[in-house]
């Protein structure tokens, strides 16, 4: 007899295993389709000893005090500030835009003021900004938006982006200075020893028991529980009763190289050519010593497993239906991206389990976090 069933060994599924296990000495069973736990954060060494993320990149970063120290209880760090570069015009230039990007492309020496008053002679003002394209071009005008955004926005979403949310593209933000970081949030780093041993740790209680390469719909008839948390997609959870959710797919083609570095950047993006949308070097992101070095190509599809909800209104009016379904399902807790179609980052979907948890334990949520 169990007192929670968990339907995924992600980030939202292995954060409320532990907390209902250690803080409140709970018997949970973690039931997983994959042969592994970590969800797409799963990192693991490839054959020549290099640690690769199999889905990926994922940089942890947030600006909560309490979400890294809650994790912190579970790894050590390496501290880690993403930089990402762009290929336009056959140059390897910063992302998010910053003054050097500007300078590099356009043979400039602009300071901030300089750089503030080129982009609003370029800008093309839109009035009211309701999608990406509004966005970029509100902010950088036509020739900067077909270099760095369109052209990866449509291989990534499938979509122009004059057919997306503004929320897309208001996530990459233009900057007046010298900051080629990704990120700038509080707290920056990478796991030491890997995703991996990070939820390995976390799971690691005798009231935790986990099953892998299992579909929850195939033993959930077989055990006796008397809550469930779902992390999975919610529109599968209700047989698909008002449509299919559209997400955005990945695959990923790994490739290990015979040389100690490949490329001059963490990331590349390439927004205009190839297939691909950008190409991940491991090694920067963990640090490893290695004479071969390891990379892995992104290819967007339209099918495979579900990663990013496509943020479009109509998908929007879908996904009300099935939250309201989902309200009205007793002794079922969604939580995560696709259980609440919401693209999040993994600080995000660790705070969403903490607050998940504060309202099953009835606690206060920094209480919560402090239950042992």
């Amino acid at each position: 007899m169990f007192d929670y069933l968990i339907v995924g060994a992600g980030f939202a599924g292995s954060v409320l295993a532990e907390r209902l296990a250690r803080g409140l000495n709970k018997r949970v069973l973690i039931v997983d389709k994959r042969a592994h736990i970590g969800g797409n954060a799963y990192d693991c060494h490839d054959e020549h000893g290099i640690l690769v993320h199999r889905y990926g990149p994922h940089i942890f970063h947030t600006n909560s005090a309490d979400i890294f120290d809650y994790l912190s209880r579970f790894t050590e760090w390496r501290q880690y500030q993403h930089r990402v570069r762009a290929c336009v015009d056959g140059r390897l230039v910063p992302i998010p835009i910053n003054l050097d990007t500007i300078n590099t492309l356009y043979g400039l020496s602009l300071d901030p003021s300089g750089m503030r008053e080129f982009l609003a002679a370029v800008a093309e003002k839109r009035d009211p900004v309701v999608t990406s394209e509004d966005v970029v071009l509100n902010g950088v005008g036509r020739e900067l938006y077909e270099k760095f955004f369109r052209g990866y926005t449509r291989k990534q979403w499938g979509l122009d982006p004059s057919e997306l949310d503004a929320q897309v593209t208001a996530r990459v933000p233009v900057r007046l200075n010298r900051d080629d970081r990704y990120f700038t949030d509080s707290y920056q780093a990478m796991p030491a020893r890997g995703f991996t041993h990070l939820f390995g740790n976390m799971l690691d209680h005798p009231k935790i028991k986990i099953m892998l390469n299992t579909d929850y719909r195939e033993v959930r008839d077989m055990i006796s529980f008397d809550q469930l948390i779902f992390t999975g997609p919610v529109d599968e959870f209700f047989d698909y009763r008002f449509g299919k959710l559209p997400y955005r797919c990945l695959e990923f083609k790994h490739e290990t190289h015979h040389r100690p570095v490949f490329q001059d950047a963490p990331v590349v993006n390439y927004p205009n050519e190839y297939a691909y949308t950008r190409v991940t070097e491991f090694k920067y992101l963990t640090g490893q010593a290695h004479p071969f070095t390891s990379i892995v190509y992104e290819y967007p599809r339209a099918d495979g497993d579900p990663y990013y909800p496509i943020p479009r209104p109509d998908n929007a009016a879908l996904y009300k239906k099935y939250q309201a379904l989902a309200g009205e399902t007793p002794d079922v807790h969604f939580v995560g991206r696709l259980a609440t179609y919401r693209y999040y980052n993994m600080d995000q979907v660790v705070g969403q389990a903490l607050t998940l948890f504060s309202k099953l334990s009835g606690v206060k949520r920094v209480e919560a976090m402090a239950l042992a």
